[in-house]
């Protein structure tokens, strides 16, 4: 890697207070009249929130927009999965929250790792998310007087989360595609299911279209627009077990990259610390528990070693373990926060109790907690008893009423639990353990969500602009959302309001588009005629093993090391022994969709270990063994890596010459110190 001390993009942060950064800069910004936006056309890959949002909203300004996905229908991006909620300061509850209390919030949760104007103006637009939400029919929680409700998450002591039970991500995203499905309607969107984005296609430095596959028919088609947004989500799978879809993949993001896009911060992976625990290595992914549960689920391991084994062994059940011999150790290390400190802390200390020997599951490395509801259900069920005028209520109706108060709550998430695992929740305590979740890093963008190459934007889980080192729980729908309704729709018209005298028709004729797309065939031809004896799955597999162990919760500088060694070993026998079965004319193939994804991640798995190796420094989600505090938490070096880190690929070169440059982070309107929860 080469190291560079310097920055040459302009992030392009208006100056002037922070709360009014973004009103002065959308004054400035240049408009575009709508007579002209119907001759304007747009490419949007992705139909997440974010992807979805921006298409709508482009849309109905009257854009002509080209919408991509590899799903067989924009609804099943995997934003629908998403469960527990979306912040906005609105201070329903009356509990002191405020646009400047969200904003410190997430600075504070991210580790002082991200920019200040980018994250208040995440903060200021959040209550419009909401307003807009309620306006297209999402059905948020209420409470007993018909206002939205809230609940708490993790990194916060205000309740700011609106959500609806557990499935906030889907009824969002519903939203989001019926307005899609309006513009669709009015032929202002053209649709293109089941399509993959193999490449962008770049003139004169500008992104000026893509190429696309037809993942049914197996053609190579061109599209060419006055802009390209990429709205492609996160790269999770690198790990191959993770909470994401087995489709989530990070082409499209890639492929940018290696057109000239900037990648910021790879290392910065989130684990998520409420996911069932594997129960064997066939295991293709996991499942994520919301984090919302941890409100009412208090997390515990038994204090004694042999309380665990006789829990895993099946001696003993989790009631058998008296009060006093459970180990509440999130409570008892972080008091002031308890089972809410947010998600890189919380897994960190899992890891920890198992990796002591305390965990509670059977699996192959004993790793597991419990999430246990019994103290709220007997709390609920006794205010509900006092509310109906019940005196000395049974135990049996304690439980009644505190069940169907969690039920109300959390129902459809206890039957998704007891779904996969034979276990009754309301029974007995969840199991669950950490696993890779979200990606914080992404492709480096400006304030206007422009990446380094102009003309391509990159919008929520795809870029690496809010989030820092670690992302609260609820702020990625928050993000998705406020990039596709607030943010873009006004940046990207000071962008296409220079072509609007310009006559000259967009074409796919252009030599460029000759030469990516002779670079796409190239590839295919390469993969499918390798003939070699492995499946891509075993390849993935493999390539997850090294990333889990060697890059995942904790990470050191031999292990970082080795597992770039290794990457590039594992890089060299896929494209020498993989097997792609099949023929190019055959079309359909979706082990030859699997097959690119997978050769895509095993380069950007050494971009990560070798941006976390550089990173000699404990920050949120990036934690490197050398650098801790005594009580054995993360310890920040402001001094040498106050910044976010930049790379730049170089063109025929491997991934190893990348070129990092440095975005300095400035603390102005916050004070930089430690973060704790304690």
């Amino acid at each position: 890697m080469i190291i560079k001390n310097y920055f040459k993009l302009d992030s392009k942060i208006p100056i002037g207070p922070l709360n009014h950064k973004w009103m002065n800069h959308k004054s400035s910004l240049k408009l575009v009249s709508p007579s002209n936006r119907s001759n304007i056309e747009i490419i949007v890959v992705g139909t997440g929130l974010s992807g979805g949002s921006i298409s709508a909203t482009l849309a109905e300004l009257g854009y002509q927009v080209k919408v991509f996905c590899y799903q067989d229908s924009p609804r099943r991006a995997h934003s629908v999965a998403a469960q527990g909620g979306i912040n906005a300061a609105k201070n329903y509850k009356g509990d002191n929250d405020s646009v400047y209390q969200l904003f410190y919030d997430t600075i504070k949760g991210g580790d002082y790792r991200s920019r200040e104007a980018n994250v208040y103006r995440l903060a200021e637009i959040s209550s419009n998310i909401i307003d807009q939400c309620v306006a297209q029919g999402v059905p948020f929680a209420r409470d007993y007087a018909g206002y939205l409700e809230n609940r708490s998450f993790g990194g916060t002591k205000v309740s700011r989360t609106f959500y609806a039970k557990g499935q906030t991500g889907q009824q969002l995203l519903l939203a989001c595609y019926s307005s899609m499905s309006r513009q669709i309607g009015k032929g202002r969107i053209k649709m293109y299911n089941r399509y993959e984005m193999l490449e962008l296609v770049v003139i004169d430095g500008i992104a000026r279209g893509i190429i696309s596959r037809n993942l049914v028919s197996g053609e190579i088609e061109r599209y060419a627009a006055h802009a390209v947004i990429i709205a492609s989500g996160g790269y999770g799978n690198v790990f191959f077990l993770s909470t994401n879809a087995m489709g989530s993949n990070s082409s499209a993001i890639w492929k940018v990259h290696k057109k000239g896009g900037f990648f910021a911060n790879p290392c910065f992976t989130q684990i998520h610390p409420t996911c069932i625990p594997a129960h064997a290595n066939y295991q293709s992914k996991l499942t994520l528990m919301s984090e919302s549960l941890r409100n009412d689920g208090r997390i515990w391991v038994p204090k004694n070693i042999e309380d665990a084994i006789s829990i895993r062994n099946g001696e003993k059940n989790p009631e058998d373990i008296l009060e006093e011999k459970r180990d509440y150790y999130l409570e008892r290390r972080y008091p002031s926060f308890g089972n809410l400190v947010p998600r890189d802390v919380a897994s960190r200390a899992a890891k920890e109790c198992c990796d002591k020997g305390f965990g509670i599951e059977n699996n192959e490395n004993r790793e597991g907690v419990f999430l246990d509801f019994s103290s709220s259900i007997e709390r609920y069920g006794i205010e509900k008893a006092n509310e109906l005028g019940i005196k000395n209520p049974s135990l049996m109706e304690i439980k009644k009423f505190g069940e169907e108060i969690i039920e109300s709550k959390y129902g459809n998430l206890f039957h998704m639990y007891e779904k996969i695992t034979d276990q009754n929740p309301y029974k007995n305590p969840m199991k669950i353990y950490p696993a890779v979740h979200y990606t914080m890093g992404g492709l480096w963008v400006d304030y206007n969500l422009m990446s380094s190459i102009p003309g391509c934007y990159v919008i929520g889980e795809a870029n690496f602009s809010d989030h820092g080192a670690n992302r609260l729980g609820a702020s990625a729908l928050m993000q998705g959302l406020a990039d596709g309704y607030f943010i873009l729709p006004y940046t990207i018209a000071d962008y296409i309001s220079r072509y609007i005298h310009n006559k000259k028709e967009l074409s796919t004729k252009h030599i460029e588009f000759d030469k990516s797309e002779k670079k796409v065939k190239q590839r295919i031809l390469q993969l499918i005629s390798n003939n070699g004896d492995l499946s891509v799955d075993y390849f993935h597999r493999k390539l997850g093993n090294i990333m889990w162990k060697y890059v995942g919760m904790s990470r050191d500088n031999n292990g970082l090391s080795k597992a770039i060694k290794k990457i590039q070993e594992l890089r060299d026998e896929f494209w020498k022994n993989i097997f792609v079965p099949g023929n190019i004319e055959d079309g359909f193939n979706s082990e030859l969709e699997k097959a690119g994804r997978v050769a895509d991640f095993l380069e950007l798995g050494e971009l990560i270990a070798m941006d976390a190796l550089y990173r000699k420094e404990s920050c949120g989600s990036h934690f490197r063994i050398e650098n801790q505090t005594k009580e054995g938490e993360s310890l920040r070096d402001d001094f040498h890596y106050k910044h976010v880190s930049i790379w730049k690929y170089q063109e025929n070169k491997s991934i190893s010459e990348e070129i990092m440059y440095k975005e300095n982070l400035t603390f102005s309107f916050v004070k930089l110190q430690s973060r704790s929860y304690k």
